[in-house]
C-alpha cells in the first residue's frame, strides 16, 4: 500500500490500555483530555497525520504499537473530538521524548513490518464455520452480541483483526495478537484465547 507521505521516524503516541490497532483496521477514538486535544491539533498540521497507538506496559510502554492516520474527525458541542484512525503500519518503539509537548512523542522503527504496507492478507486455513460456532459459544458466555451477517461477509483479515481488537481479552493477550507475525498466526492465537476462556483457563486441544 503506497501512501502520499513518507513514514516519519518520530510520531506522537497515545498510550491506552486494552486498545490495539491492527493492520488495515480502523479505530474510533473519543478525545477529551487537553493534552490529547493538543496532540490532535498538532497532528492535523502534519502531512502524515499519524498517531501511534501503544499500550502501557510495566513502568513504560509496550515495545510494539501501530500507527493510524486520522481519516475523520468531528467536534462535539462541548469541545470533545471524535476521530477515526486508519491503520498504516505497526512500529517498534525505540525511545520516548518528554517535555517538548504536553503529550508523549516517540522515536520509532518501521522496518520489521513491511507486510503491513502491502496488500490485505488472506488466511487459507480459516474454517469460518468452526470459528463462528466457537465464537457464538463465547459471545453467549460473555453476554455479547455481534452482527453475524456482516461477519459472514467480511474478508479474512477484517474479520480476524476486528475480533482481535473488539473481544474483551486482557491487555497482554491483545498485545500478543498485535505482535503476531501473520494473519494465520493471529487467527490461531485468537482461537486459542477463545477456547481458553470457554474452558475456564484450562488447556485443551485447540482448533487450528
Amino acid at each position: 500500500m503506497r501512501h502520499r507521505f513518507d513514514l516519519p521516524d518520530r510520531i506522537p503516541v497515545f498510550p491506552l490500555t486494552g486498545a490495539v490497532l491492527m493492520p488495515r483496521a480502523r479505530m474510533p477514538l473519543h478525545i477529551f483530555e487537553p493534552r490529547y486535544l493538543q496532540m490532535l491539533e498538532d497532528t492535523l498540521k502534519t502531512p502524515h497525520r499519524l498517531i501511534g497507538m501503544i499500550q502501557p506496559e510495566g513502568d513504560g510502554l509496550a515495545s510494539i504499537g501501530c500507527a493510524g492516520r486520522v481519516v475523520a474527525f468531528s467536534e462535539t458541542d462541548d469541545g470533545r473530538m471524535m476521530i477515526s484512525l486508519g491503520a498504516v503500519s505497526r512500529f517498534r518503539l525505540l525511545e520516548t521524548f518528554e517535555g517538548f509537548t504536553p503529550y508523549l512523542q516517540a522515536g520509532i522503527d518501521w522496518s520489521s513490518f513491511g507486510r503491513d504496507l502491502g496488500a490485505p492478507e488472506q488466511d487459507d486455513g480459516l474454517d469460518r464455520q468452526a470459528l463462528f460456532a466457537l465464537l457464538a459459544r463465547y459471545m453467549e458466555s460473555e453476554g455479547l452480541s455481534t452482527d453475524w451477517e456482516a461477519a459472514a461477509q467480511a474478508e479474512d483479515e477484517l474479520l480476524i483483526n476486528s475480533l482481535s481488537m473488539m473481544l474483551p481479552f486482557s491487555a497482554g493477550d491483545k498485545q500478543a495478537l498485535l505482535e503476531s507475525p501473520s494473519l494465520t498466526d493471529r487467527r490461531e492465537l485468537l482461537v486459542g484465547l477463545i477456547e481458553f476462556a470457554l474452558h475456564g483457563g484450562q488447556d485443551e486441544e485447540r482448533l487450528q
